[in-house]
């Protein structure tokens, strides 16, 4: 064999071995490229799993905090039922007291005292509107409504304590007088009561109770 044959044999086969070397290191890149895509995706996908994860942890402390305003709002329902049912039964009983005294106490003989004074009542006004009408004079004259005095304002039953907000809402923190127990704190709010005052609107410096045959009375807040 010639030389400049076996030459041209060997720079073939170099060139063959170069070339498959390229396909093979072409081939080994794309496959690279391949991980490193799909890594890119994975790290993506791993982002997304990862917000999604902190959300859901978002929304589950959300859900422990309504969770616990809840049973704090049906503590306190419950409370006040424990409260309030006494009381009603004390006023049923208390009517039915009334209802029995009267009973007791009307006769036929108040009655018939009740028909004859109605008689004379009406008889009277008979004779007035058979009377010609004449003119007040001075001294008839509707005397001036003189004013009023002011009521003197009632003593809560309970102690102020502060103003609370629970969930935008305002709750007036109260607790019977020289009651130093967290158990005896309750939080009312409009509309609710603590014993005989009713709770009926929270101003931004006082707080105005109804109260069962009294005007309604203003505590000022702490």
């Amino acid at each position: 064999m010639k030389a400049s044959t076996f030459q041209t044999l060997i720079i073939g086969l170099l060139c063959l071995a170069v070339a498959g070397l390229s396909g093979g290191l072409y081939n080994q890149y794309q496959h690279l490229a391949e991980l490193q895509s799909k890594n890119t995706q994975y790290q993506q996908t791993l982002d997304t799993l990862q917000r999604d994860s902190n959300a859901l942890k978002d929304t589950q402390e959300k859900l422990q905090y309504a969770l616990k305003d809840l049973k704090q709002m049906v503590d306190t329902g419950e409370q006040q039922a424990n409260t309030l049912d006494p009381m009603l039964d004390q006023w049923a009983q208390e009517i039915q007291e009334l209802r029995d005294g009267l009973a007791a106490r009307v006769t036929e003989a108040d009655l018939t005292a009740l028909r004859a004074r109605l008689e004379h009542v009406e008889q009277q006004l008979v004779n007035l509107k058979t009377q010609p009408s004449t003119p007040l004079s001075p001294a008839t004259a509707k005397p001036k409504k003189t004013a009023r005095p002011k009521p003197t304002p009632l003593s809560p039953p309970f102690s102020v304590l502060s103003v609370e907000s629970r969930g935008g809402e305002r709750f007036l923190a109260v607790a019977p007088p020289n009651s130093r127990s967290l158990r005896d704190v309750r939080l009312l709010h409009s509309g609710e009561q603590f014993g005989a005052w009713h709770l009926k609107v929270l101003e931004p410096n006082s707080a105005i109770f109804a109260v069962v045959a009294q005007p309604d009375q203003t505590v000022p807040l702490p």
